[in-house]
């Protein structure tokens, strides 16, 4: 018998492999234009339930397309990843330790990228 988790793919890659599709999309795409640019082996039904999931989420728009849904991203990458670092600060109740720690732990460049954001240069990246 082989062990089933072993065959998982890591938490999140299709949903990351999807959006990075959207992303390429010179427009919206239904689940099935969407499944033959990440993977043409994955099943329309899993493509379909993805992209449910990335709209419950609020990572997707979609608008009816005769009997389904063509998606588009919300945001791009950049503003993703900080959607989910304002969900991740929203979870904890002392965000100043929240705060303090990821600090903490930046490199010396993301430090000073961080600061330079922080007192409002424009051209800090």
């Amino acid at each position: 018998m082989s062990d089933r988790n072993a065959e998982r793919r890591p938490a999140g890659e299709l949903e990351a492999r999807v959006l990075a599709a959207l992303w390429a999309a010179d427009g919206p795409l239904a689940p099935g234009q969407v499944q033959e640019v990440i993977d043409g082996a994955l099943a329309r039904t899993t493509v379909t339930t993805i992209l449910s999931r990335l709209y419950e989420k609020g990572a997707v728009t979609r608008k009816r397309s005769g009997r389904g849904f063509v998606y588009v991203p919300t945001e791009d990458a950049s503003g993703l990843t900080a959607r989910r670092m304002h969900a991740e600060l929203a979870k904890d109740e002392d965000r100043g330790a929240v705060l303090s720690r990821f600090v903490s732990q930046l490199s010396d460049e993301d430090e000073r990228l961080l600061r330079a954001l922080l007192d409002g240069e424009e051209d800090a990246r």
